[in-house]
């Protein structure tokens, strides 16, 4: 058995791909999650692709079209067209979940459970956590995307306390000496506890007037002229913006202040980051590509009308400071055109195939059952098979290598989605923590 079986068998998401279906390029149809938070309409690449998968057969421009799921999970099973499920076609459950995210606002301060959290979290309360399995996930941006990820480091959230009354008198005493006063890697753990603690748990009458009194004061330094812009970091401006966005998607909701202590990334298409579990986050704006271990467990805190279990979230993070590195994928050996995003797990990872106009590349799955999404442009599989953006395909584990190819007349490349079980465990090219994040470029991006 491979490093990667053996695994997915320690994590339980293991399960033997024999051969349950002829060999070919197979049609997929994928599930559609109408989320509050989605982009509206045809806006959504959510909604155009469902619609060129056959998903829906029209888009309702006022509906809100968040996420497309592609895979075996039983709350949003893939389809063939011969009517049976993945799961069905595939002989059980595809160790991961692959989505399309149409973010048009915010989604909520969250963390994924770990394998341990996770069992426990579905045996006490199965009606909010559906599963058993823990959920790391890898986030790679198709637009500019925003997101908070991870707890600032402890001097940043020292500078944001001192300089900001309201956020400071929503945290306790005890938890400020603790930020001012840690040195030690365990001290400064500690000291975010006590500060996400005290900070989730203060009276909701006391968060919601500072939280006002903060809104005002930030509101009206945005519309001054400030003498000096640039005596203030980029990332405290960034933080004002961001509290100001957020509180006009959920008014008097405390969770609007979180940029002061996580930290807020602006990634560009192409860049992706990886969430370990246990780690907090929370997606602002933009769309991605996101693949995850196949689970739906979310336990959330903040910034949504959904059922919050802050006491979980509080006990189950793991207070690690920096957020993710920002990775650019990497090359396969024998085809430099296939980008590889591999993550630090055994249940997935992501690779884009790119094809230029008059150019062919084969893909080999690898005897690996395998999801492809078009992402972008036209072209041909095998020379017999049409492909445009959003249309969607499933590749059997003993489908033979397939060939994409783009007509020398075409003016753009194919890109492709593709997601299947990490082949390169022992390479990963993302991580969840230990780098520090790198300077973001100082502009705006609205949706």
């Amino acid at each position: 058995m491979s490093e990667v079986d053996e695994q997915l068998r320690r994590n339980g998401s293991f399960t033997d791909f024999t051969c349950h279906t002829e060999g070919s390029v197979l049609p997929l149809k994928p599930t559609v999650q109408d989320y509050a938070w989605g982009i509206r309409g045809m806006d959504s690449r959510v909604a155009r692709y469902a619609l060129a998968s056959g998903a829906i057969k029209e888009v309702d421009p006022d509906a809100p079209y968040a996420e497309l799921w592609f895979g075996t999970h039983e709350k949003g099973p893939s389809l063939l067209q011969d009517g049976r499920t993945l799961k069905q076609a595939v002989g059980g459950q595809l160790p991961f979940l692959f989505k399309i995210i149409s973010a048009g606002k915010a989604l909520s301060i969250q963390a994924h459970p770990d394998k341990d959290n996770a069992r426990r979290l579905n045996l006490e309360n199965p009606q909010a956590y559906g599963d058993a399995n823990h959920k790391p996930e890898m986030a790679i941006a198709l637009t500019p995307f925003e997101a908070m990820c991870g707890f600032r480091r402890i001097e940043e959230i020292a500078i944001f306390v001192k300089k900001h009354k309201e956020f400071a008198a929503c945290i306790s005493l005890e938890a400020k000496l603790a930020i001012f006063m840690a040195e030690t890697e365990e001290e400064k753990k500690d000291a975010l506890q006590k500060m996400f603690r005290s900070f989730m748990t203060c009276d909701p009458e006391v968060s919601r007037v500072q939280l006002s009194l903060l809104l005002q004061r930030l509101q009206k330094e945005q519309n001054s002229i400030h003498p000096h812009p640039h005596d203030e970091p980029a990332w405290e401006r960034k933080s004002a913006r961001a509290i100001l966005r957020l509180s006009q998607q959920f008014p008097d909701d405390a969770g609007a202040m979180s940029p002061f202590f996580l930290n807020y990334l602006l990634i560009a298409p192409g860049e992706s980051f990886f969430m370990a579990a246990n780690e907090p986050h929370a997606y602002v704006a933009g769309e991605i590509i996101e693949c995850m271990a196949c689970s739906d467990n979310v336990v959330r805190a903040g910034l949504t009308p959904k059922f919050k279990d802050v006491n979980n979230l509080i006990n189950m993070l793991t207070y690690t400071q920096g957020g993710p590195s920002i990775d650019a994928g990497a090359p396969l050996e024998r085809e430099p055109r296939i980008l590889r995003y591999t993550p630090p797990v055994p249940e997935f990872e992501v690779l884009i195939l790119r094809c230029g106009p008059g150019e062919k590349v084969y893909f080999d799955n690898e005897d690996e059952p395998t999801i492809l999404v078009i992402l972008q442009g036209t072209g041909m599989i095998d020379n017999d098979m049409v492909c445009h953006p959003g249309r969607s395909y499933f590749l059997p584990s003993d489908a033979a290598p397939i060939l994409f190819s783009v007509p020398s007349c075409k003016r753009g490349s194919l890109k492709v989605s593709i997601a299947r079980r990490n082949l390169h465990l022992s390479l990963p090219t993302t991580f969840s923590k230990g780098k520090k994040l790198r300077e973001l470029p100082e502009y705006d991006y609205e949706m």
